[in-house]
């Protein structure tokens, strides 16, 4: 996993985190937010990126996901900055 970048756009700043792993099912991809969703590879319980996207919203900020099979992950997450 590699962190592709973070870079301050105005008042937010994005974050873009990307995997050469095996992808996810275009079937699944409008899912992978919600709770115990899981691949048919999946190691995982389905809670990690749940729960990133609460911490986000809770943050007034957006996730999003885009994916291939065979082609990696890349996840986006856009948080509004604070402060001076």
């Amino acid at each position: 996993m590699t962190l592709a970048g973070a870079v301050e756009a105005g008042r937010w700043v994005r974050l873009e985190v990307r995997d050469t792993g095996a992808g996810i099912d275009p079937a699944l991809l409008p899912r992978i937010f919600d709770r115990f969703v899981t691949g048919d590879d999946s190691r995982g319980t389905g809670l990690g990126l749940a729960i990133a996207r609460q911490l986000v919203l809770a943050h007034g900020g957006e996730i999003d996901a885009e994916s291939s099979p065979g082609a990696g992950t890349t996840i986006r997450v856009r948080l509004p900055l604070t402060g001076g």
